[in-house]
């Protein structure tokens, strides 16, 4: 054991010695410096922010530095008028253009019960989101900023922007307003155009336009000018503007919205200025737009059963389409449409027989039917004193008529359809900035139909009566039925028993059917990623409409049994009514109608 220790010490001496002779010869080791010499060189710019891409910087911090101004290095200043489109003006002139045309029919039977005696339409449709929607854009920017989520502008500069834009916008606003006088369509006050919440929103998208939508993400901009189309049709619906007010709105809110940033780039220059735009790379023109518009042409409707004529006349359309198309090239792609066209009534005509300007249901309007029923009466306005029925227009009905109130409730005094089309889109550069486009589409129309509801109540009202059925030869009616002979004919008692009714009393609609399109439009690519567009577009489709009308239906329940009988009588007062056994049922119309729709608008557009 002492032996293996003692050669295994002997065997590391000998390797330690070996080695140590083998580095004894070795020079030693020097540390050679080299030679640093001082130049200047070109370093890449720092390529502009691109859609998709986010700047690197630290985690965002709450910002509420209102008055403290600040300056980013390397953001491109703004001269005077370099961010100016001047989109609002034909959207303002085109508002002004179709500003005659409006309602001619308005008639609201519940006013009359107030002694006011031009009454006016009321629809059913009621929201007051368009009274919030309005101020989406600025509370939008203001939320963004104070989170820390950098925008165009710092706070001075983004405050000024705000105050000369609105201020641009109000002085425009109410200016035309109580110039033009323009009485609204509900008949509340005489300051319809240009609307004023329209005005509002849409010079709140244009700061979260300018704001987000050109440095941060297009899809801003999208949202911002989408609630400001929204609040303009609500603004239709809610039956406090015509359409000429809703575009002449949105031009006076972008005008203002690019004007007082214009002013601001030109008092600022380049200070408070903090992001640049973003650049889109691709050269193709693939797009995703809201448009809003007006619509021409077909504004009638007109029905024809048996020889009898019926018709409607409508305004010119509202028309407001969310569009995008993904191009292959610079000259063709594939894309889609959703449009959602309305189009309100200007003259209900024939259909208005019923609903007379003084009184909803007016007894008048049954004068030569009652007539018919009482032969023996002469003097029918003295029959009529007689029996309690006042004809004035300020008692048209008392405690002991059959009808003591009655009004009509417009559901909907509006045909509106809904088309989704798929097709070809075509784009021919004129240049840089400017391009000629058409397409071709093919898709399914969907029509919401109109509808008028009637509301009536009262005493019911009997008739005593004897009646005598001659079937001798000779005394035959032309139809070759018993001649029918009316005696002891009492004037209407109250039963005592009250009635009410609520009925459908007009609707119209029409079938789903297939729609074709086109168009041209002249497209303006003011930024990288963001154009304005002018078009016109071409729809085709066959609708096949249907309208019922029932505007003695509340006689039924007005009146007994025995009583009702012979009012259907007196009603049918031709033989091809009776053949046809109309009277107190309700009538039913139909026609096919071949829809020749042209669309002129303006279309924002994000391209990506």
């Amino acid at each position: 054991m002492k032996i293996r220790h003692y050669l295994t010490m002997l065997a590391v001496a000998l390797t330690v010695q070996v080695n140590a002779e083998t580095y004894r010869d070795m020079e030693p080791l020097t540390l050679e410096t080299p030679e640093m010499k001082a130049e200047l060189v070109d370093l890449p710019e720092t390529p502009p922010l691109r859609i998709g891409m986010t700047a690197p910087s630290a985690s965002s911090k709450m910002d509420f530095d209102f008055f403290k101004s600040k300056t980013n290095p390397g953001v491109k200043p703004y001269k005077f008028m370099d961010d100016l489109t001047f989109v609002g003006i034909p959207l303002f002139v085109a508002g002004w253009a179709v500003k005659g045309d409006k309602a001619m029919f308005r008639v609201n039977a519940k006013a009359e019960q107030g002694g006011k005696k031009n009454t006016q339409l009321l629809t059913d449709f009621k929201t007051g989101i368009d009274d919030y929607t309005q101020f989406f854009g600025p509370a939008m920017v203001a939320g963004l900023k104070l989170g820390g989520y950098e925008g165009r502008s710092d706070w001075p500069r983004l405050l000024v922007n705000a105050a000369f834009s609105y201020g641009i916008m109000a002085g425009f606003v109410n200016g035309i307003k109580y110039t033009a006088k323009e009485m609204r369509p509900d008949g509340s006050t005489a300051n319809s155009w240009p609307s004023g919440h329209t005005a509002t929103s849409f010079v709140g998208a244009t700061l979260l336009h300018k704001e987000y939508g050109l440095t941060r993400s297009p899809w801003w901009s999208v949202a911002g000018y989408g609630v400001a189309t929204a609040t303009g049709v609500m603004r239709v619906l809610n039956n406090r503007h015509w359409i000429s007010d809703v575009m002449s709105g949105a031009g006076i809110g972008i005008m203002s919205g690019e004007l007082g940033y214009a002013l601001v780039d030109l008092i600022f220059k380049e200070k408070g200025l903090l992001r640049n735009d973003l650049v889109l790379d691709s050269e193709k023109p693939s797009f995703f737009s809201i448009s809003m518009g007006v619509g021409l042409g077909n504004k009638d409707l007109e029905f024809e059963s048996e020889g009898e004529k019926i018709g409607l006349k409508f305004r010119a359309a509202t028309v407001v389409d969310a569009e995008g198309a993904y191009f292959f090239n610079k000259y063709v792609g594939v894309g889609g449409r959703l449009r959602v066209r309305g189009q309100s009534v200007k003259d209900f005509g024939d259909f208005a027989n019923f609903v007379a300007a003084e009184d909803l249901y007016a007894w008048d309007g049954l004068q030569p039917y009652y007539q018919d029923a009482y032969p023996e009466s002469k003097d029918y306005l003295t029959y009529l004193d007689r029996v309690g029925y006042k004809m004035d227009s300020e008692s048209a009905w008392n405690d002991n008529a059959p009808v003591t109130d009655s009004y009509g409730i417009v559901k909907s005094d509006h045909i509106t359809e809904f088309t989704g089309s798929i097709g070809v889109y075509f784009n021919l550069p004129l240049g840089e900035r400017f391009a000629l486009g058409t397409k071709a589409l093919v898709g399914r129309s969907i029509t919401q139909e109109l509808d008028i509801d009637g509301h009536a109540e009262g005493n019911v009202k009997d008739i005593s009566y004897t009646m005598t059925l001659d079937n001798r030869p000779g005394h035959k009616d032309i139809l070759g039925d018993p001649t029918v002979s009316l005696n002891d004919l009492q004037y209407p008692n109250n039963t005592g028993e009250k009635w009410t009714d609520d009925w459908e009393y007009l609707t119209i609609g029409a079938k789903s059917s297939t729609s074709f399109g086109t168009g041209l439009s002249l497209t303006y690519r003011y930024k990288s990623n963001f154009s304005w567009r002018v078009f016109c577009d071409y729809d085709y489709t066959r609708k096949d409409f249907t309208a019922t009308y029932d505007p003695f239906h509340f006689v039924e329940k007005s009146m007994t049994s025995g009583a009702g009988f012979l009012m259907d009588m007196a009603l049918t007062t031709s033989t091809e009514d009776y053949a046809d056994g109309l009277g107190l049922d309700a009538r039913e119309y139909k026609t096919r109608k071949y829809m020749n729709y042209w669309t002129l608008g303006l279309s924002f557009l994000v391209n990506f």
